[in-house]
Formats: structure tokens, sequence, C-alpha cells
């Protein structure tokens, strides 16, 4: 029961991390969810929300992970969720520096980064590079059909990704589109591990 309950965190954080980013973008004021990360959320008045959507989703992220492991489907896979939990949690303990013009009356670009920003951008990369790998390292673990949509999963999201920081990184004009890459990256990255988790349920 206690190893079920471990790999049902997997199931459930995706959901609770994207309803809860979602309300918090909609009710703050002169936040553009198709054009600010969703990192953004944490500062400012009511950072807070966000901040405790990063620990929470960190906690629920490494459970399953040690799910994962007490499963036995991929110790190496395990531990690549493990370290996409732990960039979660380094994005909670670290909070961004303004990107595109958020908070109000911000640079778009900030010259010279925090170093809590500059951490906040290293663990997030550490995060996405250990889920990418993720991807291809459980690919292998089922059928054909498995098999590509993991492949396919991790090139998308890594792909996404990728986008959303350059066009971060650009100019005003281009930076209106990277809410949008850095949500799709996202989605398909909850979407994945919602799977790999009922699969490892059911297994």
């Amino acid at each position: 029961m206690g190893d079920r309950f471990l790999l049902a965190c997997g199931v459930v954080v995706g959901p609770l991390f994207t309803a809860t980013y979602l309300v918090a973008g909609a009710v703050r004021a002169d936040y553009e969810p198709l054009r600010h990360p969703v990192s953004s959320l944490a500062l400012g008045r009511g950072g807070w929300v966000q901040t405790a959507n990063f620990l929470c989703a960190a906690l629920l992220s490494s459970a399953f992970a040690v799910g994962l492991w007490r499963a036995g489907a991929s110790r190496w896979g395990a531990l690549l969720v493990g370290g996409w939990a732990v960039g979660l949690l380094g994005a909670g303990l670290f909070r961004t520096d303004p990107v595109a013009g958020y908070p109000r009356g911000t640079p778009h670009r900030v010259r010279r980064p925090t170093r809590a920003g500059a951490v906040h951008d290293a663990l997030s990369l550490c995060a996405f590079l250990a889920l990418t790998s993720a991807c291809f390292v459980f690919a292998p673990s089922g059928s054909p059909g498995w098999a590509a949509y993991s492949v396919g999963s991790g090139v998308l999201f890594a792909a996404t990704m990728a986008l959303s920081s350059g066009a971060f990184d650009s100019g005003r004009r281009p930076a209106g589109f990277g809410g949008r890459f850095q949500r799709i990256s996202l989605t398909i990255a909850w979407i994945w591990l919602a799977l790999l988790a009922f699969r490892a349920l059911r297994a």
C-alpha cells in the first residue's frame, strides 16, 4: 500500500501544480500567462503561492521517484526523476529574477542576475535535463508505442523549453511567445510523468 501511495504521487503532482499556477496567474495584476514564465509568479505580492507550489511539487515528485526506485522499473530513471524533484525544490527556494517586464516597472531582462536568480536558473536547467533524460531511459521499458511516445515526449519537451528560454532572452516581441512555449513544455512533462505513474501502478 505504501509503494502504491508513492507511485500515485506521480499522478497527482502535475494536475495540482498546473491548476495552482493557472489560478495564481489569472488573479495576478499585470501578469500575462502567455508572455511571462511560471517562475515569475513567485515574485511580488502573493508570491508565496507559487513558492509553495514549487515545494509541494518537489515533495510529490520526490515521493514518486522513491516509488519508482522501490518498484525496480529503472534505477537510473528513478534517479533522474529525483533530479527533476531537486530542480523543483531549488526553483522554490531560490526566486527567479524579473523576466519580460514582470513585475511591472522592471526591465525586460536584468543586466546582472542576482545570486538567487542565477541558482534558480541553474537548478531549473538541471531539472529540465534530468526529465528529458528520464524520458529516454524509460522508453525501452514497455511496448514500442510507449517507447515512441517517451522519445517523442523527451524531444518535444527539450525543444519547447529551449524555445521558451530563447524567447525570454530575446527582444520584447519574441518574449511574447516565451510563456506559451513554457506552458506547452510543462504540460508535456507532467502528462508523461502521470502516464509513467499509471504504468508503474498497473505493474
